[in-house]
């Protein structure tokens, strides 16, 4: 456990939020996630906001069927996260960065 929680902490992540474009809810997850990032990932992520209305290819080749969808590619295992983002420790613990109590 102590060398996956050493790998979690020095990984470079590579995310990819899908949103359905200037909507509250959409407005928010990307808030929330770029302060989660900022917190927890600081220098080590790559995130790319998708809004699914202008790239809609993208969406349907990753099966995106409800906006806000956060997907976590590397590290693996890859990871889906839906909604606001505003739950901290589910985002945390979605992208492998807090175990469940």
């Amino acid at each position: 456990m102590e060398q996956a929680d050493f790998h979690s902490r020095q990984a470079k992540y590579v995310l990819r939020l899908y949103v359905s474009g200037s909507t509250l809810k959409s407005s928010r997850a990307v808030e929330n996630i770029k302060r989660v990032c900022e917190q927890h990932l600081k220098n080590r992520y790559d995130l790319e906001v998708i809004d699914i209305y202008q790239q809609a290819k993208l969406a349907r080749d990753q099966q995106i069927v409800v906006a806000p969808t956060l997907i976590k590619r590397l590290p693996l295992p890859l990871r889906r996260l839906t909604g606001d983002m505003s739950n901290e420790k589910k985002v945390l613990f979605g992208l492998d960065l807090r175990v469940r109590e």
